[in-house]
């Protein structure tokens, strides 16, 4: 593990989205464990540090690619803040321009720069219309271990653990109170239209949940738009509260940390819970788990799929940002009564 006899430093890099960086997570832990010597930087954002920070060994290096990082010269700038770290070893977990610009400059110093292989080729015959091959690809999680592999640090993903539950500041407790009830989180907003379940759909499960009086719905989102319309659906309700735009995301972590189970989109919060361990229940439209974007180690009894049989053309994308005419509403084919049932089952219930 050393060279020049001190611990290895492995620069990291995964700069969006939040979903696919927070992925990381469960492969970042697994190493820290085989190789507690090893120091690790994570380049990315700096809206997506807090995700990183209760893993013990790992540090953040923030990339601005809207500000002194920006093209050419900036990524030139970056280099050479990286520089100064004395990275032995680059894993991109990305694999996009700005990492590839990364590389060349990293090449100057013969460091060892491996790249994810994101299986465009198998994922283009997974949601093709025609002559579809549709079989279980391998995961984003394992694709993100190879990388690390390839370095000459391979991980057995199955001995992860799950980040411990997080304490929760005074200001959460007052604002969600203090009761018996069972935390039921709903994050009903996705990146594209094509993987998110209808509101109005979505509205007759918090309905359901409400009127039982034994639960607190607790609702996740981003933006001004999204925190405007759950502060709207949140407004019906008793026991429903809307947490979008009221709390940072390190504040929101520990909210997700402490659920009693998460229902989500294929999006970013469902894989903010899983690294915690919490059940997830996901919803899935015009994509798919097949595509290896599914929460880390959770069981696919909980994958809520939309019909098939009607709409044999899913997955028509990895990322939802493809909706062939006919599949507009391929997610209206999962029933409120259906997400219900399986909240209860999973709450066991």
């Amino acid at each position: 593990m050393d060279k020049n006899d001190k611990p290895v430093h492995i620069l990291v890099i995964r700069l969006s989205a939040m979903g696919d960086v927070a992925m990381t997570v469960p492969v970042l832990n697994t190493l820290i464990l085989k190789y507690p010597d090893a120091r690790v930087t994570v380049l990315t954002k700096k809206g997506f540090a807090p995700i990183f920070a209760k893993i013990s060994g790992v540090d953040v290096h923030i990339a601005n690619i809207k500000g002194e990082h920006k093209g050419f010269p900036g990524l030139w700038r970056l280099y050479k803040e990286l520089k100064k770290m004395d990275i032995d070893a680059i894993a991109d977990l990305h694999n996009v321009l700005r990492s590839n610009v990364l590389k060349k400059y990293f090449g100057l110093t013969r460091v060892p720069f491996k790249q994810i292989d994101k299986g465009r080729k198998e994922k283009k015959t997974l949601t093709r219309l025609r002559n579809k091959k549709f079989k279980p690809l391998k995961t984003a999680h394992q694709r993100y271990a190879d990388v690390f592999a390839d370095l000459g640090f391979p991980i057995d993903l199955s001995s992860c653990k799950p980040i411990e539950r997080q304490p929760l500041p005074e200001k959460i407790v007052n604002l969600i109170g203090q009761d018996a009830k069972k935390w039921i989180g709903v994050a009903p907003f996705a990146a594209h239209q094509g993987k998110m379940y209808p509101l109005t759909l979505m509205k007759e499960v918090i309905n359901e949940l409400d009127n039982t009086d034994k639960y607190k719905i607790l609702l996740f989102g981003g933006g001004e738009n999204e925190a405007n319309q759950l502060e709207e659906l949140s407004s019906k309700f008793s026991s429903t509260l809307n947490l979008a735009g009221k709390l940072s995301l390190e504040e929101e972590l520990a909210i997700i940390s402490n659920l009693d189970v998460m229902v989500s989109m294929d999006s970013g919060n469902a894989h903010l819970a899983a690294n915690f361990g919490i059940p997830i229940i996901t919803l899935w439209g015009v994509t798919h788990p097949y595509a290896g974007f599914y929460p880390f180690n959770q069981p696919m009894d909980n994958a809520l799929l939309s019909d098939r049989e009607k709409y044999p053309g899913i997955p028509t994308s990895v990322y939802g940002n493809k909706v062939p005419e006919g599949y507009e509403k391929v997610m209206e084919t999962i029933s409120p009564q259906s997400v219900n049932n399986k909240i209860l089952e999973v709450l066991g219930e």
